[in-house]
């Protein structure tokens, strides 16, 4: 079995090396900033999928004295045949040296067998200072990749793409920050070409990352379906004795368990967008929100909200029917088949005319307080009176979700929860629709999901996310 291949990325200092070293191990802790100098060590951080690693990327300082490098390297080798060896010769010969620190900590995992990524800006000019670290690095005999990342808005990447190919085998345009996922399999596939003895590791991790792709979004889905129950479900519960009623107003009570049950739903969503994250694993994410309070348009409970993810009533209505039928069927089995359908269809039209006509507003629960009895009273508010609370919900769940799953490691950028222009669940097919409606109906009545249920649940939530995909990267 070949070893676990090994990545050296290497370059000019602040051209998006840690960047891309970022994006390609998934790793949101590699410090990034915009002076020279931050990376002074090398650093190898493992890529791993159920803890097996799949390769290693290893972030280098950056070239501080190429020149200076390539005469010495020029000097002391008799011909082309011994380059390899006579870099590995500067290396041993200068390691302490102050002045080369940098250069010995890039050229040591060449030396020890890693393959080249070498890391331009494509937004800055061409120039040929550029062709002793190029030289320098062909010398090594690696198999060799040339990444242009550009950082800033010009763009110069053809002379750029024209003056890599003398030297690298393979040239590649990659925004560390922006680039999808498949282009990252795609770097791997190409390296596997220019490494016999790494191909069938790469091709290895290329079927891992999209499995590890394809179980995040189950993974995610069940996240929400739990979220999903739990806030539709939420009810806030209060026993008070004789004296305690006494002493406190019915308004009073209501507030009380209002705040309690607003204030637990969005520590709930909270948990939800905290668990995605750390699924994908971004452990570092800044978001671009306000405290999340009442009068916030960020809030779960805004009138903002509401407008943005809730759904129309025609779109309640077809999903309602279908979730009302379900327990219609109750009656036929009941009278064995003799109501030929009457059952299912009677329930379908009560699910589907309660749906329409709650379908424009947001019920919110009431407060409910039983009679005094052996000396206690029992308050409670919740749960949810309508399903578009759980829509509502979703919406926002799917959204953050999606931009969490095409965030690159490198983004350091606040996270902005930009809202849907077109609600995606049109596209949602039929019987997905039906089954998320089921479940919010159930979870507003606080009736709880079986297994089955639940996996249905899951899968018409994958639908839904794969459809707000589709929507989000074909929307014009």
């Amino acid at each position: 079995m070949s070893k676990t291949p090994v990545f050296a990325v290497v370059g000019h200092p602040n051209k998006g090396k840690s960047s891309v070293v970022a994006t390609l191990s998934q790793n949101d802790a590699i410090a990034i900033a915009l002076e020279p100098g931050t990376t002074r060590r090398r650093q190898a951080y493992p890529l791993k999928v159920d803890g097996q690693i799949l390769y290693t990327l290893v972030d280098t300082p950056g070239f501080q004295r190429p020149r200076r490098v390539l005469e010495w390297l020029e000097a002391h080798s008799v011909s082309a045949s011994d380059h390899a060896d006579t870099v590995r010769a500067f290396v041993t010969q200068h390691k302490g040296d102050g002045r080369f620190t940098d250069e010995c900590e890039l050229l040591t995992p060449l030396i020890e067998g890693a393959g080249i990524i070498y890391v331009v800006d494509g937004s800055v000019p061409y120039s040929p200072e550029h062709e002793a670290e190029m030289t320098i690095l062909r010398w090594t005999g690696r198999p060799s990749l040339a990444l242009i990342n550009s950082i800033g808005t010009d763009d110069f990447s053809d002379s750029w793409q024209a003056a890599l190919g003398q030297f690298f085998q393979v040239v590649r345009r990659f925004d560390a920050v922006r680039a999808p996922f498949e282009q990252h399999l795609g770097l791997l596939r190409a390296f596997g070409q220019l490494e016999p003895d790494w191909e069938m590791r790469l091709e290895q991790a290329t079927h891992h990352l999209s499995e590890q792709r394809k179980q995040r979004r189950q993974q995610a889905a069940r996240l929400i379906s739990g979220a999903l129950e739990d806030m539709m479900s939420l009810q806030e519960k209060r026993t008070l004795t004789a004296g305690q009623v006494a002493g406190i107003s019915d308004d009073a009570l209501a507030d009380q368990l209002r705040d309690r049950w607003y204030r637990h739903q969005r520590k709930r969503e909270q948990t939800l967008r905290l668990d995605i994250e750390h699924l994908y694993q971004h452990q570092q994410i800044r978001r671009q929100e306000a405290e999340l309070e009442w009068h916030s348009e960020h809030d779960l409970f805004s009138e903002d909200s509401r407008k943005t993810w809730a759904v129309s009533r025609r779109y309640l209505a077809t999903a309602g029917f279908g979730a009302g039928a379900v327990g219609g069927a109750g009656i036929d089995a009941i009278t064995f088949g003799s109501s030929l359908g009457t059952g299912a269809l009677i329930g379908g039209l009560i699910g589907a005319a309660g749906s329409y006509f709650y379908g424009d507003r947001l019920a919110l629960p009431a407060l409910n307080i039983g009679v005094l009895r052996d000396g206690l009273k029992t308050a409670t508010f919740g749960p949810v009176q309508d399903t578009q609370f759980g829509y509502v919900v979703l919406g926002r769940a799917v959204d953050h979700w999606w931009h969490i799953s095409q965030r690159n490691h490198a983004g350091r950028d606040l996270l902005e929860l930009e809202p849907a222009d077109h609600h995606w669940l049109e596209r949602l097919d039929r019987t997905s629709r039906q089954e998320i409606q089921k479940a919010l109906e159930k979870g507003r009545k606080q009736r709880p999901l079986d297994d089955r249920q639940r996996e249905k649940l899951v899968a018409a939530l994958e639908q839904a996310m794969a459809a707000y995909d589709d929507w989000r990267l074909n929307r014009t």
